[in-house]
């Protein structure tokens, strides 16, 4: 009699609304399937509770130690460098001055008169910040002529200037790069790119460093793979990224090559100019000068305005189409607070002076790139790492048998007494777990358009005296050559 109610009571109506046209089978199994849920979720956790005693809990927390708030580097704090006054050609640390080799103000523009007096000057109209990002009440014309002169400078439709140089191409990757696209990239590649690649999401794939045969291998795999899916392969979009010269390294990229094989595997090509804009070409501008390539091939540029304008900040180079979607996508130009205005009339007012150089300065900077190269030569306990022509290079450990933490201490070393004998140089220090590839310990060193030959050659040979003293040679170990 219930049996019936139920079957024809609303209870029996609603049950049949809820299977009707369901499989028998398929109603049993999801039954089956919440059970065996509940049962997860409200027994076995019990059970597992129950079984573990105080003891046990005990031992777990007494072994559970937390994972480090801060990762491990290679940066020793026992003796901490404190500079005083303009970083320029000479440079006083924690009392002493010292030959600066260790800055990257390849042409000289710290402490140039004619900057520092249209900064002052632009402090006392603008002030000393603008507090507001730029589509908030932060955009000064003075950013909108230093981003004019840019464009003017590169011949290109159009730039935009971000506030810090390390967020202009870690925003720029993600702006374009999204889940899905395929990235192509060099694995000397640096921290700032390396940033920017884990956040666009995309599918990485690194290449050898300045290996363009391995990079084509690597696209020709990826064409045979496209093969088999064409529509997955034409909507995937795919990219190049590298440095114009590499800051790990001191490497030139081989442009010319990149770009035909941008063309032949259609490949959006990125370039990072940090180390090579201001230092490369006859007028300064870039691997692309260099390499008698136009700036407008290259679909977006990017560099520091930190190392040869000699103040803060990053710029980006492109098309219109492209410029403008980095004004609604790129997070370092979006969320951050404008460049001071008068770092951008600083910076205008170093490009000016690039200009009217004439080529000049660049010359006096190839000039004492050889003088770096030719009396490092003469170490015999490293060997030199970088381009032949590269204001900036990397003096590496003959001996690589030893341990990376015994190496770092020999060339800390090297540093503490060469600044004891008025130098300035300096190890690179890296953030070791977070690297892609984590660059073997050096001394990096820099030369500017002001310094004087015979001083760089008179304090390289002293450099070379450090060495012998610090790390003698004759030890029959093999040389590495990266």
């Amino acid at each position: 009699g219930i049996a019936v109610e139920v079957a024809g009571g609303p209870l029996g109506r609603l049950l049949h609304s809820l299977v009707d046209g369901v499989p028998v089978l398929h109603v049993v199994i999801e039954v089956v399937l919440v059970f065996l849920l509940l049962k997860v979720v409200f027994f076995t956790r019990k059970k597992a509770a129950s079984t573990r005693s105080a003891q046990d809990e005990q031992t777990l927390l007494d072994e559970w130690e937390p994972e480090p708030l801060v990762l491990p580097t290679d940066l020793k704090e026992d003796d901490p460098v404190v500079v005083e006054g303009v970083v320029g050609t000479k440079v006083k640390v924690n009392g002493e001055m010292l030959l600066n080799l260790a800055s990257f103000n390849f042409l000289g523009m710290i402490g140039r008169e004619e900057t520092r007096a249209a900064a002052e000057k632009a402090a006392r109209q603008y002030g000393i910040g603008s507090c507001g990002p730029r589509g908030f009440y932060g955009t000064i014309d003075c950013h909108l002529q230093l981003e004019e002169d840019l464009a003017k400078f590169f011949n290109v439709e159009e730039a935009i200037i971000y506030s810090y140089g390390f967020s202009t191409i870690a925003s720029i990757i993600p702006a374009y790069c999204k889940r899905g696209d395929i990235i192509y990239f060099d694995k000397g590649v640096t921290f700032a790119i390396q940033k920017g690649l884990v956040a666009s999401r995309s599918r990485l794939i690194p290449f050898e460093h300045n290996d363009m045969n391995d990079l084509e291998r690597l696209m020709k795999i990826q064409a045979e793979e496209d093969k088999k899916d064409i529509d997955k392969a034409r909507a995937t979009r795919r990219f190049m990224v590298v440095e114009g010269m590499y800051e790990y390294s001191g490497d030139l990229c081989p442009l010319d090559r990149l770009m035909e094989l941008k063309y032949k595997y259609k490949v959006r090509l990125f370039v990072e100019e940090s180390m090579s804009f201001g230092v490369l070409g006859a007028g300064g501008k870039g691997v692309t000068e260099h390499f008698g390539i136009e700036p407008s091939k290259i679909d977006c540029i990017a560099a520091s305005m930190g190392n040869s304008l000699g103040s803060i900040g990053g710029f980006a180079l492109g098309s219109s189409y492209v410029i403008d979607h980095q004004r609604l996508s790129g997070a370092g130009y979006c969320y951050s607070a404008s460049l001071p205005p008068l770092l951008a009339v600083a910076c205008s007012t170093a490009l000016s002076l690039m200009l009217k150089s004439k080529g000049g300065l660049q010359k006096k900077l190839a000039s004492n790139a050889e003088v770096l190269h030719r009396a490092c030569s003469k170490i015999e306990q490293v060997h030199v790492e970088g381009w032949e022509k590269s204001p900036m290079i990397h003096l590496r450990l003959v001996n690589q048998r030893i341990s990376r933490e015994e190496q770092c201490e020999l060339l800390a070393k090297v540093v503490t007494t060469a600044r004891s004998k008025g130098l300035a140089v300096v190890c690179p220090q890296y953030v070791n777990l977070e690297e892609f590839y984590l660059p073997a310990p050096s001394i990096r060193l820099t030369v500017s358009a002001e310094h004087a030959p015979k001083e760089v050659e008179a304090a390289l040979a002293t450099l070379g005296g450090i060495f012998s003293s610090v790390c003698p040679s004759g030890n029959g170990l093999s040389m590495s050559n990266k």
